[in-house]
């Protein structure tokens, strides 16, 4: 049985789309949360408000992840910390997708990409093992990359980019935190369904048809496919899953170009 009872979970990003799948999820589970976002609206409301209906204690924080490492430390970890001395788990959700052509990437846009993407999630990982190596705590860390990070989509290379170097930190941190009791993956959807993609899905059929088309089983997974595998990695169930993605895209990362002909189909 997946039981995270007794556990507390900081969730960056997870007020709206999969960081409130993830919470909630967790929160079924059994642990207490902090949960980070941007703004204080209505939808983060609804989220802390459905989380806390399991039972658990859920600690809403706004911070704008934008800030530098130490503004971070001072405005999200030292208050997290204050809130629930007692987290051991971390889910590194937070990020950010700037649709710009290669050619006109503005290094301003690139940085903030890779700030969010990577850069706070990394330090946040660092601050959290070094605590937990003190303390004897045994944590878990999960980051959510995307199905971008194994395939390139046209004109999101700093996005596309960043996914991969999540990819990479994931094993680099499964190598460099081994014996520490401290197991790190990640979960990595395709396009699944939020309110903010269902404005573009429910509105365009022929995008939905698209996705439809490019996902062997058919189906645009919903933002909710991604909690239950997250709250299985980061439980006892999955002791010995470590330095893994996990891809939740309905299996579209399986086919090498969908749209050929057939009888071109096996010649690339």
């Amino acid at each position: 049985m997946l039981d995270l009872r007794g556990r507390c979970a900081l969730v960056t990003g997870g007020t709206q789309g999969v960081g409130a799948a993830i919470a909630s999820s967790l929160a079924r589970a059994g642990a207490n949360l902090v949960l980070h976002g941007l703004h204080d609206d209505e939808l983060a409301k609804r989220t802390v408000e459905h989380c806390r209906a399991y039972g658990v204690r859920v600690s809403p924080l706004f911070v704008d992840l934008s800030k530098s490492i130490d503004e971070i430390q001072r405005m999200l970890v030292d208050r997290a910390v204050a809130m629930e001395p007692g987290i051991d788990l971390l889910v590194n959700n937070a990020g950010v997708f700037i649709d710009s052509p290669f050619l006109q990437m503005s290094e301003v846009l690139f940085d903030r990409t890779f700030h969010i993407n990577v850069k706070v999630g990394y330090f946040l990982a660092q601050h959290f093992a070094n605590k937990w190596i003190q303390e004897n705590v045994d944590g878990r860390i999960l980051f959510t990359g995307s199905i971008n990070g194994l395939l390139a989509e046209s004109d999101h290379t700093a996005y596309d980019a960043s996914k991969g170097a999540v990819a990479g930190l994931v094993r680099s941190l499964c190598v460099a935190l081994a014996g520490k009791r401290i197991r790190v993956n990640s979960i990595a959807p395709g396009l699944v369904r939020t309110p903010l993609t269902n404005q573009v899905l429910n509105k365009d059929t022929d995008a939905l048809k698209w996705m439809e088309l490019h996902t062997p089983n058919g189906q645009v997974p919903t933002a909710d496919a991604c909690g239950p595998m997250a709250a299985f990695l980061l439980s006892d169930l999955a002791e010995h899953i470590h330095g893994q993605t996990i891809y939740i895209d309905g299996g579209m990362s399986t086919w090498q170009q969908p749209d050929l002909p057939p009888s071109l189909r096996g010649l690339i």
